[in-house]
């Protein structure tokens, strides 16, 4: 029982430290599973993902509360009174949701091809040096477009780039940060777009599999290290998010392009 909550206790944190990070938190977890036997079989292991990913979800709330709660108002003035001042955020969150219509669609036709055919290690491998490549690009760009500058198309670009991150080892948050940033979006605005877009994805993935995680966990001594998962993730997403904010606004995204460079031919050479 102990060895199992150490055991959740360690994937929830690696979860929660890469989940906001361009770095793919899926593809990190198949890779303790694959090189230490660190893993979860079967069913469960799409329902504790689900979880851990949650936990992320609340982290990212959080931090973000003061966004959601201007966004929250003022679309809802706008739609009451129609005030020009409130159009830019009430845009924002239509964006945000015809966002998440790629991922949703392209998650619910491939999401079997992806499981059955990109979830090896030599594909995180390679994947991995796809994140690394496009973080480089961008590495230097600072963008000009702020939250009111989004177009539609736009968001769907951006929206395409979170449902390519459904290949583990391609990093949801580096993909739409580097899409984001790509068609010109500030730094900052790129940043709480993609994180914002993650709302959505989250919370459906949460309600599709609320039963099968409730199920597993009324199973003999499943509770506690799934609790100690949850956890784990919500500080870990917390401190990591913040962290990552923080070298976004010093330009140092170059870091994670140099950390994929190395551990994706690593991934590759010893798979």
């Amino acid at each position: 029982m102990l060895l199992e909550t150490i055991k959740f206790f360690f994937l929830g944190l690696i979860q929660g430290i890469t989940e906001p990070i361009p770095v793919s938190s899926s593809g990190h977890l198949l890779l303790l599973y694959h090189y230490f036997g660190v893993g979860i079989e079967g069913q469960k292991q799409l329902g504790f993902a689900v979880l851990v990913n949650f936990a992320s979800l609340l982290a990212v709330l959080l931090i973000y509360r003061e966004d959601l709660s201007r966004l929250a108002r003022n679309s809802l003035l706008y739609l009451k009174e129609q005030r020009s001042e409130n159009k830019d955020d009430f845009q924002f969150v239509l964006f945000i949701i015809l966002g998440t219509v790629p991922a949703a669609v392209l998650g619910v036709l491939f999401n079997d091809v992806i499981e059955e055919h990109l979830t090896g290690v030599k594909t995180i491998g390679g994947t991995l040096l796809v994140t690394a490549v496009a973080l480089f690009i961008i590495r230097n760009l600072k963008g000009r477009k702020n939250d009111g500058d989004l177009t539609v198309k736009e968001a769907l670009i951006i929206g395409f780039a979170q449902a390519i991150a459904l290949i583990p080892g391609i990093s949801r948050s580096g993909a739409t940060i580097v899409a984001g940033m790509l068609i010109g979006l500030k730094q900052e605005t790129a940043l709480r777009f993609s994180f914002l877009l993650f709302i959505p994805v989250s919370l459906g993935g949460m309600l599709l599999e609320s039963e099968g995680i409730l199920q597993v966990m009324k199973s003999p001594g499943m509770f506690l290290p799934y609790m100690v998962a949850f956890f784990a993730s919500l500080v870990a997403s917390y401190f990591s998010l913040k962290w990552f904010m923080n070298v976004m606004r010093q330009g140092n995204l170059i870091i994670f392009a140099v950390y994929c460079f190395i551990v994706g031919p690593l991934v590759l050479i010893f798979s």
